[in-house]
């Protein structure tokens, strides 16, 4: 299974970014894993319009054999060992990339919803779409120590 981290525009705070990476590359210690940045899309086109632009860009780099995992608000909550048990689950199952979107400011459009596979939510809190990236990298990281079994995890 290779793991792609799809996000809408770059990742402007260097600190930020540097914190994605870091946790990134910890990861394809485990997994192959990459970040896909779909460029923004400018402001002034209007909510609805922003996200069909956004998710016809995602769409375009997704295959029918990838399994979708859009991080939303209305997604399913999991504690970091529930969220490696599924890991595990998707290791073993899935057939070719799991791809994990971060939507833009406005979320997702329809057609994205249409596509996914399922929906992750991280917290019921509002976070800035970058540091939701660094979460994500960060829960990834410590789901596959979780799965090694190596002491990274407290519970």
């Amino acid at each position: 299974m290779k793991i792609t981290l799809l996000v809408v525009g770059k990742t402007a705070t260097g600190y930020i970014a540097q914190g994605i990476e870091e946790y990134a590359s910890r990861v394809r210690r485990y997994v192959p894993m990459d970040i896909r940045v779909i460029p923004d899309v400018k402001r002034n086109q209007g909510p609805e319009r922003q996200k069909v632009l956004e998710g016809e860009a995602m769409l375009a780099t997704i295959t029918g054999a990838d399994y979708v995992t859009l991080l939303d608000e209305r997604g399913r909550e999991m504690t970091s060992r529930e969220f490696a048990m599924d890991i595990d689950r998707k290791m073993v199952t899935l057939p070719s990339r799991w791809i994990i979107v971060v939507g833009g400011p406005y979320g997702f459009s329809q057609a994205m919803y249409d596509r996914a596979n399922s929906l992750l939510s991280l917290s019921k809190m509002t976070f800035p779409h970058e540091m939701v990236r660094l979460f994500i990298a960060e829960q990834l990281y410590r789901a596959m120590t979780i799965l090694r079994g190596e002491p990274y995890h407290h519970d």
